[in-house]
């Protein structure tokens, strides 16, 4: 045979076989996303909370160190939820007014060149659109109905990821200890070297996508303010909340900024907005992520983007917040296993 094909076919069956492992483990956590998001939120919790909890674990026996932490956590996140809440309340009735002076705006500006769109036309979509609100009303109590039933799956998901996050930040390390001694003798080694690089990864995969989304929501926060756009502190939260999902999630949470301000203070202050999207997206690919990410992360850009695209097809967001770090761990643990018997190799 070809030593050409023969080096192709064998490189063919490596990629079928982490493809066909790959579309299993989507495959599954479609299947069991609400397990999957809450043991995922765990190990989140754990990443960012462990390190605080060893520190509290010197002046204080552990498991009053681990509630602390959790404790702690829990304290800033409802704090800042609920003072995005009051923001939101405290600006209700200035951000209707804004809202129908702006969509007034865009309305005469649609009307003049260069569109020249008849008034008819927009006075048409506008019945339209209460029409069709009006015949849906019952298709739209129903989602809201069904919605509920979505936040008690939530707070379900929330729960049990609190209550890993408990046992993976007290004693992960004896569970990880325990399953391995589970396994026979010839692959324990293996799956230990493999498990503490795939652990390494995810740890600073967490560490460096918290940094960049803190940072991204600070940039967005800070520059919308100073363009007088309303809703400062949601949409910076939502900068936050969207980084998590690589290269789509900060463009989306922009240009819902970019309708925002289109309807708050006009188009010019939207193109704004917009190019505010261009310039977040060039500094955090070209600075934060070589940055902070690179020691921890070390993937192609196509890699990353064909992740996403296919964890999003797979399982939905969860799939695309999740699909990232799995790839990453996966490659780290192959890299780790290379690594440990590349001697072994060579003395053969």
């Amino acid at each position: 045979m070809n030593p050409t094909l023969r080096t192709a076919a064998a490189y063919a069956w490596r990629v079928l076989v982490v493809g066909a492992v790959v579309y299993a483990l989507f495959s599954v956590l479609g299947r069991f996303h609400e397990v999957a998001a809450a043991v995922f939120l765990g190990l989140v919790g754990t990443a960012m909370l462990r390190p605080v909890a060893d520190l509290l674990a010197r002046l204080v026996p552990r498991p009053f160190a681990v509630a602390a932490a959790l404790v702690g956590s829990i304290v800033l996140v409802l704090g800042v939820l609920s003072l995005v809440g009051e923001t939101v309340a405290g600006q209700r009735a200035g951000l209707g007014r804004e809202f129908g002076d702006g969509i007034d705006r865009i309305k005469q500006w649609l009307e003049t060149s260069p569109f020249r769109l008849d008034p008819h036309t927009l006075d048409d979509l506008q019945s339209r659109i209460g029409e069709f609100l009006s015949s849906h009303r019952a298709a739209l109590i129903s989602t809201a109905v069904s919605g509920a039933g979505r936040l008690v799956e939530v707070v379900t998901v929330l729960a049990l990821a609190l209550f890993c996050a408990v046992f993976f930040i007290h004693s992960g390390d004896r569970h990880w200890g325990w399953f391995c001694a589970q396994l026979p003798e010839a692959a324990r080694g293996r799956v230990e070297v493999a498990g503490r690089a795939a652990w390494r990864t995810f740890t600073g995969y967490t560490h460096g996508i918290v940094l960049v989304a803190a940072t991204n929501a600070v940039l967005v926060g800070l520059a919308l303010f100073a363009l007088g756009v309303p809703l400062v502190l949601p949409l910076a939260l939502l900068e936050f909340l969207a980084a998590f999902v690589p290269l789509i999630g900060s463009p989306i949470a922009l240009a819902i900024a970019a309708v925002v301000a289109l309807a708050a203070k006009g188009p010019v202050v939207a193109g704004v907005v917009i190019a505010l999207i261009v310039v977040i997206g060039q500094i955090e690919g070209h600075l934060l992520h070589p940055l902070v990410m690179s020691w921890a992360v070390r993937l192609h850009p196509v890699v990353v983007a064909v992740a996403v695209i296919a964890g999003a097809i797979a399982a939905g967001v969860l799939g695309a917040v999740v699909a990232v770090p799995l790839v990453s761990v996966l490659w780290s643990a192959h890299q780790a296993l290379r690594r440990a018997h590349a001697p072994a190799r060579v003395k053969g």
